[in-house]
């Protein structure tokens, strides 16, 4: 690949070197998010900020850990994940927003995802339709132990990544309603928790990458309950998924230990 750097080694979208970053990365798709997380660690410090990707790196539990916004959807998350892994990062835990699509996940709720569902085109360029996009256990089995120890609600289960917000939201004005609409009526009947952007392409990256990837998600509200009449809470705090994923990452520091 042509170097368009012009240093050997340095990134060129999220402009960091390796030994910049540690092993363990949370990834938030709000650079503005990076601070506040950055704020959970030991010795935090700005790293990098370009575009969309802002990097600040500290520590937990005596460990190089480091937080990198990838901005909204799947292209640019891709990015970070690759530009990350080659300064030598393999653990990443998405932590972001989203709509509920199970009745049962309101807004404020937390929803840690298992896999996602691939409407989007980002995973298509690594992998045939065919391959799932699944979350690491580990990661997963860390997320919903730290929702526990921290008292939150947790939903556990498949999540739907799309392309277009307002193609979730407004898909009856849209030149492919027929299609928007019938998909959203199946991913109700198959169970899927709730709807949201990146998890699909980053699982996806991961699986060819060959290294971990997880998901927590703030629950905003519930577009299929407010269509119900029920109560539908809006929730834009998103401190308790942040939570969720700095204790996870501790759990995950500690498992790791423990096998080397």
């Amino acid at each position: 690949m042509q170097n368009y750097s012009g240093e050997a080694g340095l990134q060129y979208h999220l402009q960091i070197r390796p030994g910049d970053v540690g092993r363990y990365v949370i990834l938030p798709g709000d650079p503005k998010r990076c601070a506040k997380i950055a704020a959970h660690f030991d010795r935090a410090a700005l790293i990098a900020d370009n575009r969309e990707f802002v990097t600040y790196t500290g520590y937990l539990a005596g460990e190089k850990v480091s937080v990198t916004s990838t901005g909204i959807g799947g292209p640019s998350a891709a990015i970070a994940m690759e530009e990350l892994v080659r300064c030598g990062s393999d653990t990443f835990l998405r932590v972001g927003t989203c709509g509920g699509i199970d009745v049962r996940v309101r807004g404020g709720d937390i929803v840690v995802a298992t896999g996602a569902v691939r409407m989007e085109g980002t995973s298509r360029e690594y992998a045939p339709l065919e391959f799932p996009a699944i979350a690491d256990l580990d990661i997963v089995n860390a997320m919903i132990a730290a929702c526990r120890s921290l008292g939150l609600p947790c939903h556990r289960g498949v999540v739907q990544s799309k392309d277009a917000f307002y193609g979730q939201h407004e898909p009856e004005k849209m030149p492919v309603s027929y299609e928007l609409l019938n998909k959203w009526e199946a991913w109700k009947r198959l169970g899927c928790k709730a709807s949201e952007m990146e998890g699909a392409a980053l699982m996806i990256a991961a699986s060819y990458l060959g290294v971990r990837c997880g998901a927590d998600f703030l629950v905003v509200g519930n577009q299929e309950r407010e269509a119900l009449g029920m109560e539908n809470p809006i929730v834009h705090d998103t401190e308790a998924a942040v939570r969720v994923a700095v204790e996870a990452v501790r759990r995950l520091i500690e498992e790791d230990r423990m096998k080397d």
